[in-house]
């Protein structure tokens, strides 16, 4: 008898140390497909790894998630590939996924939400439940695309409770998924639902468009050389000091829009604005430290500052513009922050060129909007007295 436990412990003890050593197998093949650089940097010792990963069984589905929170577009790529061929070949060969675990992988938010996507689709195929257990709490979801779906799935309750003549309900749902739309085309939808019901929508308020600034300029950019020219304001932000501009004296000025669409447009505000540069600043007051992203829209030439740091800048004119049409990241300090943006036109003289303007907007990283503190307070204001009539 003895000797038979010992022979289970033996065994035992040998399928253990084979279960970590292939998990430690794993992980090292995960590191090095991660270490893929844009470059080409460790290109041959990703593609040998993942030609291994790919042989690998069911067990390493969820490692390979858990490896999406922190890589690069490209290993993300990679990543996404060597999973769908194993999730493919275990289902082919009569396998099953781990579906609880592949559950509990999309409810975790703090995984990244293109991870969370990739096992939230794998679990659609094999639990058809899935979507309705799981999208209608996802209206406050990090990731875009699983709070698009939960917005998607009001925008059609509402759509049906209209064409039933449910008012009150269909208020009720446009109202909800307004909660948690960022996508253009959904708030439009849903906008235009609840005109139908008799309620209008601010979409500056709920996109978190900044509408006022303080321009100054033009400054020269005859045969478009002021893109590189540093111009007084990128050196000093003095806003009582004024500067020889394009066209005489300059100061800065403040301006305000009062588009129901936010759009800021500096060609209606400056007087011979072909073949300038215009400086923005505004201010931005945020309680605490945060990451966020500063999207805009314009059909011209750019460059962003954050607290005198260069973001991001882009020479192209006249490529067209669409909502969220840029996203750059930057990392609010607590406190008031200065965004100034340099926004260039160039002399061409066809009709389709003459546009000078721009939306800008501060959001999360899913899009929601976030509002400067001096903004959120007056809104709140504005609530409350609405709420005491």
């Amino acid at each position: 008898m003895r000797i038979l436990q010992l022979c289970g412990l033996i065994v035992g003890a040998g399928v253990w140390l084979s279960a970590v050593a292939e998990g430690a197998e794993t992980e090292e093949l995960l590191q090095q497909i991660k270490s893929v650089g844009p470059q080409g940097e460790g290109h041959r010792a990703a593609q040998r790894a993942l030609r291994e990963l790919m042989q690998a069984d069911a067990a390493a589905l969820l490692p390979i998630l858990e490896a999406c929170d922190d890589a690069n577009p490209l290993a993300m790529n990679w990543l996404r590939g060597a999973f769908e061929t194993l999730a493919d070949r275990t289902l082919a060969s009569g396998g099953e996924l781990p579906g609880t675990e592949l559950e509990a992988f999309v409810r975790d938010r703090s995984h990244a939400p293109r991870g969370r996507r990739l096992a939230y689709d794998w679990l659609c195929k094999v639990d058809p439940s899935a979507p309705d257990r799981l999208i209608p709490g996802m209206l406050d979801d990090p990731s875009e695309e699983l709070r698009r779906d939960a917005v998607a799935r009001l925008i059609a309750a509402a759509e049906q409770a209209a064409k039933g003549g449910e008012g009150d309900a269909a208020t009720q749902s446009w109202r909800k998924a307004l909660g948690g739309a960022v996508d253009e085309d959904q708030v439009n939808l849903i906008v235009a639902g609840l005109k139908e019901q008799g309620e209008e929508v601010d979409l500056v308020q709920h996109f978190g468009l900044l509408t006022e600034w303080k321009l100054i300029g033009p400054f020269d950019n005859k045969d478009m050389k002021g893109f590189d020219v540093a111009y007084p304001p990128e050196k000093e932000l003095s806003f009582q000091s004024t500067y020889e501009g394009q066209l005489g004296p300059v100061q800065w000025q403040p301006y305000r829009s009062d588009k129901p669409d936010g759009l800021f447009d500096i060609g209606e505000l400056v007087f011979n604005h072909k073949g300038s540069a215009m400086y923005a600043a505004s201010a931005f007051s945020s309680p605490a430290e945060q990451v966020v992203e500063f999207r805009l829209a314009t059909p011209n030439a750019w460059k962003l500052w954050l607290n005198g740091e260069l973001l991001f800048a882009r020479e192209e004119y006249h490529r067209g513009m669409f909502f969220d049409q840029y996203r750059v990241q930057g990392k609010l300090k607590p406190g008031e922050n200065v965004l100034l943006f340099k926004v260039l036109q160039n002399e061409q003289e066809q009709d389709w060129a003459q546009d000078y303007e721009f939306k800008f907007r501060v959001t999360d990283l899913s899009g929601r909007a976030i509002l400067s503190s001096d903004a959120r307070r007056a809104a709140q204001s504005t609530s409350d007295s609405t709420k005491s009539r």
